[in-house]
C-alpha cells in the first residue's frame, strides 16, 4: 500500500510564502504523474500542479507564475513552493501520485495539509 505524507502547511499572511512537501513510502519514479490538488470548503477539488516523469509540469490557471512544483526522486519527495500567496489560496492541499493504466489508473492520495492565508 502506497502512503503519501504531506507537511509544510500553516498560517501565513497574504503575500507570503510556504513550501509543501510530500514524501512517498515507495519510489516515486514508479509513478507517471505526481502533483498537488487542493480543496476549499464548499468547493470542488482543484488541480494545483503536476510534474511528470519526463519533467514536464502543468499548473492550474489560478497559480501560474506563483507556485512551482518539483520532485526529488532520490528522496521520494514532491515539493510545492508557493509564493505571493492570496487569501483565495486557503484550502487543504492534497498530494497525489498516479500510474497510468489501460483502463483505470492507479491513484493515491495523501491526507492533506491545511494552508490558511490571512488578508
Amino acid at each position: 500500500q502506497v502512503q503519501l505524507v504531506e507537511s509544510g502547511g500553516g498560517l501565513v499572511q497574504a503575500g507570503g510564502s510556504l513550501r509543501l512537501s510530500c514524501t512517498a513510502s515507495t519510489t516515486i519514479f514508479t509513478f507517471d504523474v505526481v502533483g498537488w490538488h487542493r480543496q476549499a470548503p464548499g468547493k470542488q477539488r482543484e488541480l494545483v500542479a503536476t510534474v511528470r516523469n519526463d519533467g514536464r509540469t502543468s499548473y492550474g490557471d489560478s497559480v501560474k507564475g506563483r507556485f512551482t512544483i518539483s520532485r526529488d526522486n532520490r528522496k521520494n519527495t514532491i515539493y510545492l513552493q508557493m509564493d505571493s500567496l492570496k487569501p483565495e489560496d486557503t484550502a487543504v492541499y492534497l498530494c497525489n501520485a498516479r500510474r497510468v493504466k489501460a483502463i483505470v489508473d492507479d491513484n493515491y492520495w495523501g491526507q492533506g495539509t491545511q494552508v490558511t492565508v490571512s488578508s
